[in-house]
């Protein structure tokens, strides 16, 4: 691998780490705390976020992925690149669908207890954020 893919690969995860910060950690906690916004509006506007989150770090994973597997990575860089990728599909095919449905009967008018799927969401996240950290710091040495 390359010092200049290195780089731009390094730079892609760390926006993709602050993007993953600013959002799941401090966009959506608050804005259940800001007047006037009600469970359902709270729901719908998170839905909103993290579909559009989900979709640039997909295409942020692909940028980092792709120097990383055609410039002969080594391990420490191509270990957290798969695995920050793994733990973010993780996310969108297992856990995001899960929370979608409820979110619609809680929409729909529902009162359900607190989702063991959203606490799945938030390992995962802080997981991918370790890992993105990992990342970003060995692709610096290489």
């Amino acid at each position: 691998m390359n010092s200049t893919s290195a780089a731009t690969a390094s730079a892609v995860t760390f926006v993709w780490l602050g993007m993953v910060l600013a959002i799941s950690f401090l966009e959506a906690p608050l804005k259940f705390r800001a007047p006037g916004v009600t469970i359902p509006v709270g729901l719908g506007i998170g839905r909103l976020v993290f579909r559009a989150l989900n979709a640039v770090e997909a295409v942020l994973a692909v940028a980092v992925l792709a120097p990383v597997a055609v410039g002969d990575a080594p391990t420490e860089v191509l270990v957290p690149a798969v695995a920050a990728a793994l733990l973010l599909l993780a996310q969108v095919a297992a856990v995001r669908p899960r929370l979608n449905r409820r979110s619609d009967r809680v929409l729909a008018g529902e009162e359900l207890p607190r989702s063991r799927s959203h606490l799945w969401y938030v390992a995962l996240e802080v997981l991918k954020a370790v890992t993105l950290v990992v990342l970003g710091v060995a692709l610096l040495t290489v």
